[in-house]
């Protein structure tokens, strides 16, 4: 399969994943980046991710427009997965969603989101919070154009994850399984963190070194990651479209 056809057929899964998984529901959206052209990324039309086949993915550039002619309405906030793959080249895939369990840590000042259980070390140490209005004033919260995504995109900096004030959150990964790795366990995390703060008492999240402990030696297709994308990929009937890149192309998706 070409790199180009395998991303298309991926994104697909990855669509479905997050779905099932309840990350989106009829909103968010995940990337990946063009593997023929970096300058250039997929993502679905204007649709719900349930529902996202092949005919339904677009190329957009890194302004957030359609690389071909495209008469059929695209996702308002396309423009912050093209200002965080702009800023960091990096980085291959991306996903904006609006999991209920982060959204305490976005609207509750003083109280971080951070790493608390073995899967959540992948949202890292620092996860920032942007808010729109800092400098953009009252809108509807919505991310609808570059200026606006570049400032959220400035707050993401260099982390793996950043929460948006009031909406939801936008992550940056070094492959689209870890993305949506990433977007499943966010939320867990979270979920344990807000229990863990019910109790009362002193929290103790992951140290930096078993974070890096944790990551260390990470392949997009190695049998641990490779295991779990089977796993969801089964969930949501997707199965059948699993294609394992042989050894030549498992590196050139590395790079």
């Amino acid at each position: 399969m070409k790199a180009k056809d395998r991303a298309i057929n991926d994104l697909v899964i990855a669509n479905r994943i997050l779905a099932k998984e309840e990350i989106v529901d009829a909103y968010g959206h995940i990337t990946i980046r063009n593997p023929d052209n970096p300058n250039t990324f997929f993502i679905a039309r204007s649709l719900s991710p349930a529902l996202v086949t092949a005919e339904d993915i677009v190329e957009l550039d890194m302004d957030g427009n359609p690389v071909h002619e495209e008469g059929r309405v695209l996702y308002l906030e396309r423009f912050i997965h093209a200002a965080i793959l702009k800023a960091r080249p990096e980085v291959l895939s991306t996903v904006h969603a609006h999991a209920e369990d982060i959204l305490p840590f976005c609207i509750a000042n003083g109280t971080p989101l951070r790493p608390v259980i073995h899967s959540g070390s992948f949202i890292g140490a620092n996860v920032p919070v942007w808010d729109i209005a800092d400098r953009f004033g009252d809108t509807n919260l919505l991310v609808t154009n570059m200026d606006q995504a570049d400032d959220l995109a400035k707050t993401l900096a260099n982390n793996n994850v950043a929460l948006m004030r009031g909406h939801g959150f936008a992550s940056a990964a070094r492959s689209l399984i870890e993305a949506v790795r990433m977007a499943v366990y966010l939320p867990r995390n979270a979920r344990t963190l807000s229990r863990a703060l019910q109790l009362g008492g002193d929290i103790k999240s992951l140290s930096q070194g078993e974070i890096d402990a944790r990551n260390l030696g990470y392949k997009p297709y190695s049998p641990e990651t490779w295991r779990a994308w089977e796993y969801w990929a089964t969930r949501c009937d997707c199965g059948h479209m699993l294609v394992k890149p042989d050894e030549n192309e498992e590196r050139s998706l590395q790079q």
